[in-house]
């Protein structure tokens, strides 16, 4: 791949090498998969049990064509379209406490990519004691304030994408491009993590 170019070849066996979860394949995981792709990723895990529907489009990583598909699937075809040689294992299931640390069990790193407050605090309370990195968001919905979107540091495992203050429940949108950096800053993080460096 292309994008490989530019990295060392020690950074690239890192990455090639690396197995990471995304929880969701919505606005934030779908985006979040695509950016890891084309950084150089090639081990996926990925859980999600809707289809694409049309007011996906405007911030998710699926196109007119794939609408009715499941996630998983969509998401699955337009990475390979990206780079063939991945290896993806999806999970088409509603993460539950029951379920989600077994789904996630061989990844080093999670991405909690979740859509609602009460999805996200059950999945970061049954992986957080398994002690591996989750890097997680929330307040990211409307636009405008991008230097409020942050990274931060919670604790020792856990990795805070957002402004933790706009979230749709409020009324703000789900518009793609503060959606957008969200997920940049986590796929960002995941790279950083992997290659040694502070988020």
């Amino acid at each position: 791949m292309g994008a490989n170019t530019y990295l060392t070849e020690r950074e690239r066996g890192i990455l090639e090498s690396a197995k990471v979860g995304i929880a969701g394949a919505g606005g934030l995981g779908s985006n979040v998969a695509m950016l890891l792709v084309r950084a150089g990723m090639k081990k996926l895990v990925i859980a999600d049990f809707d289809t694409v529907n049309e007011s996906n489009l405007n911030r998710q990583f699926f196109f007119r064509r794939q609408l009715g598909e499941k996630k998983i699937d969509a998401l699955a075809a337009n990475l390979r379209e990206i780079e063939p040689d991945l290896a993806l294992e999806l999970h088409d299931v509603r993460l539950t406490p029951d379920n989600a640390d077994l789904v996630f069990a061989g990844c080093q790193i999670v991405v909690e990519a979740l859509d609602s407050a009460e999805a996200k605090k059950m999945f970061l309370h049954s992986l957080l004691p398994a002690g591996k990195p989750i890097v997680s968001a929330i307040g990211l919905a409307g636009w405008g304030r991008s230097n409020d979107i942050r990274v931060r540091k919670v604790g020792r495992n856990l990795i805070l994408v957002g402004d933790q203050m706009r979230d749709v429940r409020d009324g703000f949108a789900p518009v793609g491009v503060r959606v957008g950096i969200a997920a940049a800053m986590q796929a960002n993080s995941v790279v950083s993590l992997l290659l040694g460096e502070e988020p």
